[in-house]
């Protein structure tokens, strides 16, 4: 295993942003000691942002990078690197919080949830949950992980009304796990498959015969079993989907037809055209005019958020090129159930996408390959920078945990709907 200077020193730092990630909530009830509006209140308020971990300990390796080798190279290092997925979850975040499109998503959940409701007698608050945590995520397949992350989360953000630290955590992990693993029915939406499927010859019917409907019986599993689970918890600090609807229609002006359909139109523009960089911040830019003009059918656009995610993923991939020379050869040296183990472990601590991106160069048998991408699925919600999207949840109901997240509380509520993941994935 052979590394240069430059690549281990990008290891470090990683290492010690991974490190950070765990200590952020440490870190923000620091910044409340200090008197509000101090600097030592902004900067410790800065670095407990989870979302600017990355791209502050990314920023502190560039400026090293370009001490050790020079600006030239570290222009031509960062000329290299692909940032459309950061630019892409930005857009599709910033479109898919719009009102008309989180309204069309609620009514079409909430006309079968009150179907299913008819059929089995269940509770209204635990069968729209059930449904939005099942559909939500298997929508992904179509229109992207990270659209089906953020209207998900504003759903469940709408739905749960008081906090409840363990059940927000039991929560965003079924949320993160089903996420990842819901995208797995068609090879364009979720990314760790995405990175893959073109150079292994991964096509649909491949994808969801070895992939798919074992991770959709996984998503039914887990939405399922976290309600009944909870089902008290829910009942006592939820509302259900129709309450949501009634008190968005209180005070909000109806929205016509056009106005939806047109922003449908747009979010199909930025999904179809999603891996052009060019192309679908073209259209998003024309969507920011549209929304410009229909304004009082609008809320306040989630820009800051978006942002904030993007800068997180740009983070990561800052620092992937660095960590190759220790990733694939440990990758290339495991067998099928080592490497399907590995795989759910480094995931934890590195993005899924980065991880089979990076085992697709090397040469692997098709059961390895499997192994990997399976793998690098189920434990995709073990952390926030585990799967892309995660950040894009995160970021929606962030502010139901007053003390930021922990992620060892999320790692230990992960564990179970990772475990159904592996399970089925695996087993099946």
């Amino acid at each position: 295993m052979t590394y240069t200077n430059l690549e281990l020193i990008g290891t470090i730092f990683f290492a010690l942003a991974v490190i950070h990630t765990f200590m952020v909530g440490k870190i923000l009830h620091w910044s409340h000691k200090f008197p509000k509006g101090s600097m030592t209140s902004g900067v410790l308020h800065l670095l407990g942002e989870i979302e600017a971990v990355f791209a502050i300990w990314a920023s502190m390796f560039m400026v090293v990078y370009i001490a050790m080798e020079g600006w030239t190279p570290a222009i031509t290092y960062q000329n290299s690197l692909d940032f459309t997925e950061p630019f892409f979850i930005f857009a599709i975040m910033v479109v898919c919080s719009t009102r008309p499109i989180l309204t069309i998503a609620r009514q079409a959940i909430l006309e079968l949830s009150t179907w299913i409701q008819k059929i089995l007698k269940t509770p209204a608050v635990t069968t729209d949950l059930a449904v939005v945590l099942i559909l939500g995520p298997l929508a992904g397949s179509f229109i992207t992980e990270p659209a089906a992350m953020t209207v998900t989360a504003f759903m469940l953000n709408a739905m749960l009304q008081k906090e409840s630290s363990k059940l927000i955590y039991a929560l965003i992990a079924v949320l993160f796990v089903n996420v990842s693993i819901g995208g797995a029915l068609t090879p364009f939406a979720a990314p760790p498959i995405l990175m893959v499927a073109s150079k292994w010859g991964w096509d649909f019917n491949y994808v969801f015969t070895h992939l798919g409907w074992k991770s959709a019986i996984a998503v039914v599993i887990n939405a399922i079993g976290l309600v009944l689970i909870f089902k008290n918890d829910f009942k006592a600090n939820c509302i259900t989907l129709r309450d949501v609807e009634n008190r968005m229609a209180g005070g909000q002006k109806s929205i016509p037809w056009q106005v939806t359909l047109i922003h449908l139109a747009f979010l199909a523009g930025i999904v179809v055209t999603g891996h052009h960089r060019n192309a679908f911040l073209g259209i998003f830019l024309l969507f920011l005019g549209v929304a410009a003009v229909t304004t009082r059918y609008q809320d306040s656009l989630r820009l800051k958020e978006s942002l904030l995610v993007s800068l997180f993923l740009g983070g990561i991939i800052q620092f992937g090129a660095f960590q190759k020379w220790w990733l694939a050869p440990l990758l290339g040296r495991m067998n099928d159930i080592v490497l399907f183990k590995g795989a759910t472990l480094l995931t934890a601590i590195t993005d899924n996408a980065a991880l089979t991106y990076l085992g697709s160069q090397v040469d692997l048998s098709d059961a390895s390959k499997y192994a990997l991408v399976a793998g690098a699925l189920a434990g995709g919600g073990l952390t926030i920078i585990a799967n892309a999207p995660n950040a894009a949840g995160y970021s929606v109901l962030s502010h139901k945990f007053p003390g930021g997240i922990k992620p060892l509380n999320l790692l230990i509520a992960a564990l179970a709907p990772t475990a159904v993941a592996i399970v089925c994935l695996w087993m099946l």
